[in-house]
């Protein structure tokens, strides 16, 4: 499965087009880096870009930028609102698919190590790759900023990680290392800079100082004044936006703001946003307002117009949100991104996948779609007002379970590769002989795995639907029956594609609880489609 790794290194440089564009055409032109977003500030003095690849690709793409910049970027005539001390100030590398955090680390490691030798500079690691605990934190390594370095390198304390002792003038050092996804939220107020960074004060974690700590954990931030936007930011950093929530920062900024009669005006993302974020936020809201949203979609927009995220310029979910910058690059790849059409055709083409396993996740998702058409059919209309808030309730798990079920067509056929991978591994000595039969037997208990995850995730469906084949518009009658016998096909699909796989597994102890379990499924799916039919055939006009 394709390795994907984060690199967002931040440029002091947000002004000069020319030397914007030529850093990101030297990240574009990298084998195997995908560049998704470039995001200078004026008033800053500095761009932040965004782009992905495999490990290798981005530490090279990485690089490739620094050379660039080291020949068009001169720290000693550059001034701006943002902390820097160096013109790459920071690169990180952040998982994203199929990466561990210590693979990160490594490519902060080689790209460290790499640009200290190319261009002798001094670079020093922070965040996951840290060797010193002082150096975990940015702002730490970062204090007294690019005027304090020459100073700063002096002292046997702040010796780089790699590179010269030295200061090189027009660049300054670099900060690089590996963490979780960061995201750059400003919030924007009419006041003055110094009314902003009041706040900030107040709301990041630091707070004021070591007595005074801020109320908000895991979260860094600064007040400044934009120029060319005639207003104030409150800029934070979320280090770890689950543990403190967007609109978390976003309403106690709006708080404090009142509290000094501050009209608060908006807010910006800038670069990358992860759409777990966005949907935390819009769940908050929803649920704040007692709203009643369905559609993903329709929770951005949500989610854009209570933060005022499109104040300073448009925020286009597609451009922003990273799962859907990385899904527009792997459309191609996926079983489900194909037309309808085309999926059925590669069923029925000479290849063991997508074979019966995808065949029942794509029927399974249809069923539980169908029982969310219902209860939308039901939903808003006159005649079944009493029935709100009954399909409230029944909607939302037919609706989160057909999207999870769509992702599970690919998953199926991605746990059958894993066991024809290991099938392909040398046996030549005794030593690969057992790596490949571990293989092989992990490879089976995935394929039994997706599966039979289907048939649980089916089972927690028919609560809902003899519940709504009581209450659903009669006059989707029909739907709800073929519905219920999807449901039914799809878990008899996934019993036998458990039970296929399980003849081969040699622990004996998983082979009989997962019998036993698919076995339950199967039974509980014949007699529940059995019971919703039996509802449908006795509700009549």
């Amino acid at each position: 499965m394709a390795k994907l790794v984060e690199c967002v290194p931040n440029f002091s440089e947000g002004r000069n087009k020319e030397v914007i564009d030529a850093i990101a055409n030297a990240i574009s032109s990298t084998e195997g880096c995908s560049l998704l977003d470039v995001d200078p500030g004026p008033s800053t003095n500095r761009t932040v870009y965004t782009f992905v690849g495999s490990p290798q690709a981005v530490v090279e793409g990485a690089l490739s930028a620094a050379r660039i910049a080291f020949q068009l970027i001169d720290m000693t005539r550059h001034s701006g609102e943002h902390p820097r001390m160096g013109a790459l100030d920071v690169c990180p590398f952040i998982p994203v698919k199929n990466v561990s955090m210590e693979e990160c680390v490594s490519c902060g490691n080689r790209f460290g190590e790499r640009l200290a030798e190319e261009l002798h500079v001094p670079v020093y690691l922070y965040g996951e790759a840290a060797r010193k605990e002082n150096r975990r934190s940015l702002p730490s390594i970062r204090a007294g900023e690019y005027e304090a370095l020459p100073e700063k390198l002096k002292k046997l304390e702040w010796a780089p990680d790699f590179g010269p002792s030295t200061f090189v003038p027009t660049w300054g050092a670099t900060v690089t290392g590996a963490r979780k996804f960061l995201i750059a939220y400003n919030v924007n107020l009419l006041s003055t800079k110094e009314q902003a960074h009041r706040i900030a004060l107040d709301i990041r974690e630091q707070g004021r100082a070591k007595d005074q700590p801020g109320r908000l954990k895991k979260v860094q931030g600064i007040g400044w004044y934009l120029d060319e936007a005639s207003l104030a930011q409150v800029s934070t950093n979320l280090l770890d936006f689950e543990e403190t929530a967007l609109h978390t920062v976003y309403e106690e900024i709006c708080r404090e703001a009142e509290e000094l009669n501050l009209p608060v005006v908006g807010s910006q993302i800038v670069g990358l946003i992860p759409l777990k974020a966005v949907l935390d936020c819009a769940e908050f809201y929803m649920e704040r307002d007692n709203l009643f949203i369905l559609e993903e979609e329709h929770k951005v927009r949500l989610v854009v117009s209570r933060l005022g995220l499109d104040s300073l310029g448009p925020f286009v979910p597609k451009e922003r949100i990273i799962e859907y910058m990385v899904e527009g690059a792997e459309q191609g790849e996926r079983l489900v991104s194909l037309p309808l059409q085309q999926f059925i055709r590669s069923v029925g083409a000479r290849t063991a996948a997508p074979g019966g396993g995808s065949v029942s996740a794509a029927v399974a998702a249809m069923g539980a779609a169908l029982g969310s058409m219902v209860g939308q059919m039901t939903y808003g209309k006159r005649q079944f007002e009493r029935l709100d808030g009954v399909m409230r309730r029944l909607i939302p798990p037919f609706h989160h379970a057909m999207n999870e079920l769509i992702a599970m067509v690919d998953a199926d056929s991605t746990a059958f590769s894993s066991y024809m991978t290991a099938l392909k591994l040398p046996k030549n000595t005794e030593e690969e002989i057992k790596r490949r039969e571990a293989a092989m037997q992990e490879g089976l208990k995935r394929a039994v795995r997706v599966p039979l995850s289907l048939a649980e995730r089916v089972s927690v469906l028919w609560p809902s639907l003899k519940e709504m084949v009581l209450y659903g518009n009669l006059a989707c009658k029909s739907d709800l029956q073929v519905a219920a016998k999807a449901l039914e096909t799809a878990v008899f699909g996934a019993y036998y594609n458990v039970v296929i796989n399980l003849k081969d597994i040699k622990d004996e102890s998983f082979k009989n609880e997962t019998q036993k379990r698919a076995s339950a499924l199967l039974l509980e799916a014949r007699e529940s489609a059995g019971a919703v039919l039996e509802a449908a055939d006795q509700r009549i006009e």
